[in-house]
């Protein structure tokens, strides 16, 4: 595993860059600094008031003591610029291509919870393994991680399987995240939430993204009033929705989706 220090001006993400490397090793790596400490103070007061209203989930793999907030871009301006970051967008363009948000959500494991079944996030598309990289998550920490509070469990190499599937003697890692981090994985590597033995609730945002000729797991044409994505930076704006794959996947009326802003 592999952290990566920030320069005030991070440079372009290239191909041979470490980190890349790491995520072609492993399957996932550490961006430091991706929010700086008072982004994560307005992140963490915006979610924790949208929390107050959230009911704990509804199943052991949504977490009983675990709440998630839903419709984030709909919600909150505290993660536009974490969805937009240069260096995950960087990494985003040499795993994806093209691509858009598909189910971005915070999540607040709660004390008690226990551990998250085992999954790669790219199951919920029928596409049998080996396939190319379709989906890729960028999850940013707004407390420290850690493996005793709920830090992701992560299978090292398990991108990289076919056949094979994690059991009780599958040896995990939890990578040490300190609020404003963020963890960047391949939509095909095994892994899962932690559990949670502390007595304060971990809490973070993971900002998960497809394919663009894909489906997104969350409407997010519906899920954000168009009158809010009007306001929003150009780019932000595309990953939600409002944008082609070629020749013409995703137009409305045999036009760009953009113009229905400019209406």
């Amino acid at each position: 595993m592999t952290a990566f220090r920030m320069d005030p001006t991070p440079a372009p993400v290239v191909r041979g860059d470490p980190l890349l490397r790491a995520l072609d090793d492993d399957g996932f790596a550490v961006i430091p600094g991706v929010l700086r400490p008072d982004h994560v103070d307005r992140a963490r007061a915006d979610l924790h008031a949208i929390l107050a209203d959230t009911a704990t989930g509804r199943d052991d793999f949504e977490g009983r003591n675990t709440r998630r907030v839903y419709r984030l871009f709909g919600r909150t301006r505290a993660f536009d610029g974490a969805a937009t970051h240069p260096v995950a967008l960087g990494v985003l363009d040499h795993l994806l291509g093209r691509y858009h948000l598909s189910s971005p959500a915070g999540i607040e494991i709660g004390p008690g919870e226990r551990a998250q079944a085992l999954h790669h996030d790219d199951a919920i598309y029928p596409i049998a393994r080996p396939h190319p990289e379709i989906l890729a998550t960028v999850m940013v920490a707004l407390v420290d991680f850690s493996e005793t509070n709920g830090g992701t469990r992560l299978v090292p190499g398990s991108h990289k399987w076919i056949d094979e599937r994690p059991d009780a003697s599958t040896q995990t890692v939890s990578p040490k995240l300190r609020a404003g981090d963020a963890l960047v994985y391949r939509g095909t590597l095994w892994h899962g939430g932690g559990a949670n033995a502390t007595t304060r609730p971990r809490l973070g945002v993971v900002l998960h993204y497809a394919a663009s000729w894909l489906r997104p797991a969350e409407n997010h044409v519906l899920a954000v009033p168009r009158d809010v994505v009007r306001r929003l930076p150009k780019r932000l704006q595309e990953l939600l929705g409002y944008n082609i794959h070629p020749p013409f996947l995703g137009n409305v009326d045999g036009h760009h989706p953009r113009r229905v802003l400019d209406s």
